[in-house]
């Protein structure tokens, strides 16, 4: 992961979760419920969310279910904020590269991760780590923005994307450049069709796909 992407998370971690909620319209707090859904945990199951940031998803499983939960991040500043919302040491937090996971084969029932792979210098390489510590049968769930279709909504969407959005960035958190990156990234992602086939290439089966907010944003699960 680039070191250049590793320090502007760390530049907007204090602003993360807010800006989240004003940006999706408090939605975002729904699809991470979904991410858990699909994921079929149950008491005892291991969970590894990778790109964890402040830990949303892993909180949002630990409401229903007592897994063995681990988040995974780059980004120190973003796992400083998780660590201290933990306040029972319910998970375990670890800085580590989501392309070159620190856990042996076959570790998890379920790997999660929320806004990863736009960010991933090489997605390929992302989702063979995550299939590699994923136990036979275990699910993999990714959420992540897609870029915005060709439908009557395209052109608010992108003004949305490259002018209101930064803009946001810049009014309450002081950072217009670091937004500016994160839409850009967004519009230029691959669509959820080269998604699927990166993720059967690395041997995932059973896709389903689940689209949100005019189908910029997508869910994909998949069974090893």
């Amino acid at each position: 992961m680039s070191s250049k992407i590793q320090e502007m998370f760390n530049t907007i971690a204090s602003d993360y979760d807010k800006m989240n909620r004003v940006m999706t319209f408090g939605m975002d707090r729904y699809w991470r419920r979904y991410v858990i859904k699909r994921s079929l945990l149950r008491d005892g199951s291991k969970l590894l969310d990778i790109a964890t940031g402040t830990g949303d998803i892993i909180f949002e499983s630990l409401k229903k279910y007592k897994v063995h939960a681990t988040g995974l991040d780059f980004s120190e500043a973003m796992l400083e904020i998780a660590r201290q919302r933990d306040r029972e040491d319910k998970a375990r937090w670890i800085q580590a590269d989501a392309l070159n996971l620190p856990f042996d084969d076959n570790s998890f029932d379920a790997v999660t991760s929320g806004y990863l792979m736009r960010n991933a210098d090489n997605i390929n390489k992302a989702f063979a780590e995550q299939y590699r510590v994923l136990k036979k049968g275990g699910r993999v769930v990714c959420l992540d923005t897609t870029p915005p279709g060709k439908n009557i909504f395209k052109p608010f969407i992108t003004l949305y994307f490259k002018l209101i959005i930064p803009l946001m960035g810049k009014i309450l958190a002081g950072n217009h450049s670091a937004y500016a990156y994160l839409t850009e990234s967004t519009v230029n992602f691959k669509t959820s069709d080269e998604i699927i086939e990166i993720m059967k290439s690395c041997g995932f089966k059973n896709i389903i796909v689940k689209k949100f907010m005019f189908a910029t944003i997508a869910v994909h699960s998949a069974i090893k």
